[in-house]
């Protein structure tokens, strides 16, 4: 299945997204691979999803990414002995630790991290923001704030803390037990890492793990933008979680940290992926707004490696028609006359490290010499990611005799991904370069491509190699 695009589609499964048969409709509608959201999937949904996930991969015959993204630590505000109250701006209102039910003055927050945590003039936001308090005093058991705006407060309503570093990790009890049970299928390829302060709050995810899925940090929280570059350094990936990251930063700074994060990821090499609200009216419309094109536009302009749709997708009434939307429009931006010099404006400088060197040579000698395609033999994954970084104008085939690493690199930008097995000699690898190019549809005889491999053959890590190969009458290497 030849897609003719290199951003990746991530969409999430739900109650409109569940069926095999639709799993297999969002895939063919050009969805590469699927996020399970655990904040809502119990253990046994998440099993038979996967079950279809894989079910669909083996009819469809291409390697499909799954990302199960955690639910993370949630606060909220206890319950009102009249469900919810009225506020008026400048009034003091009281979070403490008495169990009692709220009223006008007070209400319970069952969480002493945060009455710990809070200084004088942080800022409390609940309810998306809706409502916007200000810490005036704070003692460990209570926090005195003023009401800023906002006119009420109910029921166990969200908390978002935008100025205060909270003291615990990002991995909840409840993380650690949907952890244990994403890692016991085996089949998980990324887990996503909810709210992401520090770069500590991933070694605990680290050490469970032990290297069986790429970590995915989401970045929603101001805190993490502090120190973005520890926390891409110790990520395999990079969420922009613009809903929560919205509430918790000013609505009209979020453009410009999008455009920050992906580019900081793109000088890494580590893939980036842009989520929320990226064709939000799809979820009751058959077609989404003009801005929100513009949205999608925006985030393929800039590289990114893979864009999201959440409820469009997992509950919305139109999810194939949301995903073909979205395939839609990336394919016609990345063939807009302006996309190549955006692209190349942006790319990152090559480290001193052989592999980097490869892929750079790689991409300019296909791009000077208007090859069909860049095939790398990876199996890590590495060599795949390294390609990726150059941002190529023709395609990328990836291919790994390991078909874990070519589900992982379903998100990456402008890979093709194919399971094979390695090379026995060099002319094998040629001739088996030469084969899957036509088979996948990237090129015929009579054209040219570059291979990277590293030899000797079947060694990771050890990409060293490139070679230029010219496709014969039969599909194997004329030359």
């Amino acid at each position: 299945m030849n897609r003719n695009r290199k951003v990746k589609i991530l969409a999430t499964l739900g109650p409109a997204s569940s069926e095999e048969a639709m799993i297999q409709k969002l895939h063919e509608a050009g969805a590469d691979l699927f996020r399970i959201n655990m904040s809502h999937a119990s253990h046994d949904v998440m099993r038979t999803l996967i079950q279809r996930i894989r079910s669909v991969e083996s009819r469809c015959g291409r390697p499909i990414g799954i990302l199960a993204d955690l639910q993370g630590p949630k606060l909220r505000v206890g319950k009102f002995a009249d469900t919810k109250v009225e506020l008026k701006p400048g009034q003091t209102f009281t979070l403490d630790n008495s169990d009692a039910p709220g009223d006008a003055t007070r209400v319970y927050l069952p969480h002493p991290e945060i009455l710990e945590a809070v200084k004088p003039g942080d800022r409390l936001l609940i309810d998306d923001g809706k409502l916007a308090l200000r810490a005036v005093k704070c003692d460990g058991k209570s926090i005195v704030t003023t009401v800023v705006s906002g006119t009420k407060i109910s029921d166990k309503k969200g908390v978002s803390l935008p100025d205060t570093l909270l003291g615990v990790g990002a991995l909840t009890e409840k993380d650690r037990i949907d952890l244990d049970a994403v890692l016991a299928t085996n089949d998980v390829d990324w887990v996503a890492l909810s709210f992401v302060q520090r770069p500590d709050d991933l070694a605990e995810v680290r050490k469970i793990a032990r290297g069986r899925v790429g970590i995915m940090s989401k970045i929603e929280k101001p805190q993490a933008l502090e120190r973005i570059d520890e926390i891409i350094e110790l990520s395999d990936a990079l969420m922009v979680a613009r809903g929560d990251l919205g509430v918790e930063m000013p609505l009209e700074s979020v453009p410009g940290i999008q455009k920050q994060l992906i580019r900081a990821c793109r000088r890494a090499g580590k893939p980036v992926v842009v989520a929320t609200q990226m064709l939000e009216s799809m979820i009751s419309a058959p077609v989404p707004t003009r801005a929100e094109v513009s949205d999608v536009s925006i985030a393929v302009f800039e590289g990114a490696d893979a864009i999201m749709l959440s409820a469009e997708s997992a509950s919305g009434d139109y999810p194939v028609e949301a995903v073909s939307m979205m395939a839609s429009v990336a394919s016609t931006v990345e063939r807009d006359v302006n996309y190549p010099g955006i692209i190349y404006a942006q790319r990152a400088q090559p480290e001193a490290t052989g592999a980097d060197a490869i892929s750079l040579a790689a991409r300019q000698i296909a791009e000077t010499l208007k090859l069909s395609a860049v095939v790398c033999y990876t199996s890590s994954g590495t060599t795949g990611l390294r390609a990726s970084r150059e941002r190529p104008q023709v395609p990328i085939i990836a291919l790994s005799p390991i078909i874990q690493t070519a589900r992982r690199l379903s998100v990456v930008w402008g890979l093709h991904c194919v399971v094979t097995n390695d090379a026995s000699d060099l002319g094998d690898m040629v001739d088996r370069a030469c084969r899957i190019v036509v088979s996948e549809g990237f090129g015929k005889p009579g054209d040219r491509i570059i291979i990277s491999a590293g030899f000797p053959l079947g060694t990771p890590g050890a990409t060293n190699m490139l070679r230029i190969a010219y496709i014969g009458s039969d599909g194997l290497s004329g030359i």
